[in-house]
C-alpha cells in the first residue's frame, strides 16, 4: 500500500526560486495593465486561491480507445496508489484536494483505512461514481442491455443495490454526492420502447434518491451517445432536467463538456440550468469530434471561458442556491496522466480568473444598447488577458509550484513510481 517517493515542499520551493525573478516581472507587467482598468491583481490572486476542482481516481491511469490501450510506466495498481498520484498533483497545483472515486474500481476492504490514507495526504473525497455500464466478476445479471432502465426487474434491482452500496461507502469516507451515469440505450430501431425505458429509469432512480442523505446531492449525467449509438435513455440536458425535477430538490444535472451533440451551445445550457436551479456541477474535458475526453482547454479554450463567464455571472449576481461542483473527467491515452490532470486544473483556474476580469457593467450596457461587437470585444479582452502570473502566484502562496509541469518533470516522480510499481496486467482505469 505504501509508496516512498513524494514531491516534498523543499523541492517545490527550490524549483520556485528558479522562476522568482521572471514571475515578479510578469506580475508587475500584468498589474500595470489591470491598473489601467481600475483592477487590483491581488484580488484575483485571492479568488484563484479559492477555486477547487476535484480529480477523478480513474484519471491517473492510462485511458484507452475502442481499439487499444497503451499502458504507461508506474501506473497505479490500486486505489491507494491512485491517491498517491492525486496527492502529487495537488502538491503542485494546490486546487485539487478532492478525489472522486469510482466503484467497484476503487472499492476498499476498509472504508476507515481508505479515509485515513487520504487524510494523511491532505485529500478528501468528492462525489461517488457508480458503475452499471460494465459487468463485474460474479455479477448475477448482465448490463449488456441496460441497467437502471432494463426490462428485467432483477437487473434493475441489482443496479439500484449497487448505487445504494456507493452511498453507504460515501457516507463512511465523507463524500457528499453521488453521480449516476448509465450507458443504457439501444443500437437498433425497435430494440427499446423509449417511454418504458425512461419510466424504468425513473423508477430505479426514485429508490436511489430516497437513500441519498438530506445533506447530499444526486448528480444525473446525460450523454448523447456511446455505448448505445441509436438511442440513449438520458441523452440530453432536457431529459436530464426533467428527471432531476421529477426526483426532487436533492437531484441536479451534471454537465460533461463532451456529452453533447456537435456544436451545441454548452454555455447556454449552463445558463438555463442555473436559471432553473438545477445546475449540479461539471465534468471538465475537451472534444473535437464527440465525447473525446481530451485535456481541458486543449481544443476549445474560448468555449471553456464562455462557460465560466456564465458561472461567474451567476456568482456575482448571487443566484440563490448556486454552488456547482467542479471535477475533471478525462482519458489520457498518449500523455502522462498526472501531467494532463495538472495542466487541466490550471486551465480551469485560468478560465475562472479570466471570467472574473469581464467588465460586467460595460457588458450589460452594451447588451442594453444592442451593441453586439462591443459586447463581444469586452469578452475577448478578458479572454486574451494572460493571467498566468496570477495563477502562479496563487499556487506559490498555497505551497504549490510556479510551473507545475517543469517541477514535476524535474522531480523524477514518474521514474520513481516506475521502480516502485512493477507493471500489472490488471489496472482498474477506464473511460467514463
Amino acid at each position: 500500500m505504501a509508496n516512498n517517493f513524494v514531491i516534498d515542499e523543499e523541492f517545490i520551493a527550490s524549483q520556485n526560486s528558479l522562476k522568482a525573478d521572471e514571475l515578479a516581472e510578469d506580475l508587475e507587467y500584468l498589474g500595470r495593465r489591470l491598473a489601467r482598468r481600475g483592477l487590483d491583481p491581488r484580488s484575483f490572486v485571492e479568488r484563484a486561491k479559492s477555486l477547487r476542482v476535484a480529480v477523478p481516481s480513474w484519471g491517473v491511469g492510462t485511458g484507452g480507445t475502442r481499439f487499444a490501450r497503451f499502458a504507461g510506466a508506474g501506473e497505479p495498481r490500486n486505489v491507494y496508489e491512485k491517491l498517491d498520484d492525486c496527492a502529487a498533483i495537488n502538491s503542485l497545483v494546490r486546487s485539487t484536494s478532492a478525489v472522486s472515486l469510482h466503484i467497484p474500481w476503487d472499492k476498499p476492504e476498509s472504508a476507515e483505512t481508505l479515509k485515513n490514507y487520504a487524510t494523511a495526504r491532505g485529500l478528501t473525497f468528492d462525489a461517488m461514481n457508480s458503475n452499471t455500464f460494465q459487468d463485474q466478476p460474479g455479477q448475477a445479471h448482465s448490463y449488456k442491455f441496460g441497467s437502471l432502465s432494463h426490462m428485467d426487474p432483477a437487473t434493475r434491482r441489482q443496479a439500484v443495490d449497487h448505487n445504494l452500496e456507493c452511498i453507504e461507502l460515501g457516507k463512511a469516507i465523507g463524500s457528499k454526492a453521488l453521480t449516476v451515469w448509465v450507458g443504457d440505450g439501444s443500437n437498433f430501431a425497435g430494440q427499446s420502447n423509449f417511454r418504458v425505458a425512461l419510466e424504468n429509469y425513473l423508477g430505479s432512480m426514485r429508490e436511489i434518491y430516497a437513500a441519498v442523505p438530506d445533506d447530499w446531492k444526486l448528480f444525473i449525467e446525460h450523454k448523447m451517445f456511446e455505448p448505445a449509438f441509436y438511442s440513449t435513455v438520458i441523452s440530453d440536458w432536457g431529459t436530464n432536467y426533467y428527471c432531476a425535477r421529477e426526483l426532487g430538490p436533492k437531484a441536479y444535472c451534471l454537465v460533461d463538456l463532451g456529452h453533447h451533440a456537435p456544436n451545441v451551445n454548452i454555455e447556454q445550457v449552463v445558463s438555463r440550468l442555473i436559471q432553473f436551479g438545477k445546475l449540479g456541477g461539471f465534468h471538465f474535458n475537451d472534444s473535437k469530434y464527440g465525447d473525446d475526453d481530451l485535456d481541458t482547454g486543449s481544443v476549445k479554450p474560448f468555449q471553456l471561458f464562455l462557460i465560466f463567464n456564465e458561472l461567474v455571472d451567476a456568482e456575482v449576481s448571487k443566484v440563490p442556491g448556486f454552488d456547482p461542483a467542479y471535477m475533471l473527467d478525462q482519458s489520457h491515452n498518449v500523455t502522462d496522466p498526472i501531467e494532463s490532470l495538472m495542466s487541466s486544473a490550471v486551465e480551469v483556474s485560468r478560465a475562472y480568473v479570466q471570467a472574473l476580469l469581464v467588465d460586467r457593467e460595460g457588458l450589460a450596457e452594451a447588451q442594453r444598447k444592442g451593441d453586439a461587437l462591443l459586447a463581444h470585444s469586452i469578452l475577448k479582452e478578458a479572454f486574451t488577458t494572460d493571467v498566468s502570473a496570477i495563477l502562479a502566484t496563487a499556487r506559490i502562496e498555497l505551497g504549490g509550484a510556479a510551473d507545475p509541469l517543469s517541477c514535476y518533470r524535474a522531480s523524477g516522480y514518474r521514474n520513481e513510481k516506475a521502480r516502485e510499481r512493477p507493471a500489472s496486467s490488471v489496472i482498474s482505469a477506464g473511460i467514463v
